[in-house]
């Protein structure tokens, strides 16, 4: 069964930046797109990117814009989240996705997460 493990996650200042990462460890499934999604506290899970493995192409939620990048290391199954100017509202558990879908920003697009990595934004 597929595996997703995410790191990079911690603690930073308002304004600061971070490196997200996961790395797929079962290749064979073949999955389409791999995408994060974060949950802050007391509120739903929302979608934040995505890319898919066969072009690179990216997909970005509004508040990705302008300040997050996807990309992909397909010879390494990883995927990264490059996040700028992070705002105490970034504050969240972040999760990676996999799945196959011909959507890419919903929950149900996806078949197997991440255990989620906390990212924290101090003001």
């Amino acid at each position: 069964q597929a595996q997703l493990v995410e790191s990079g996650g911690g603690l930073v200042q308002a304004g600061g930046s971070l490196r997200l990462a996961c790395t797929a460890s079962e290749t064979r499934l073949g999955p389409y797109t791999l995408a994060w999604f974060r949950q802050p506290p007391g509120k739903k899970r929302e979608f934040v990117a995505a890319i898919r493995l066969i072009d690179n192409s990216p997909y970005y939620g509004h508040s990705a814009k302008g300040r997050f990048t996807i990309s992909g290391d397909s010879a390494k199954n990883t995927v990264y989240l490059r996040m700028y100017s992070l705002e105490p509202e970034d504050t969240a558990v972040y999760y990676c996705a996999a799945g196959n879908s011909d959507t890419v920003v919903r929950t149900s697009d996806y078949t197997y997460w991440g255990q989620g990595t906390q990212v924290t934004v101090s003001s």
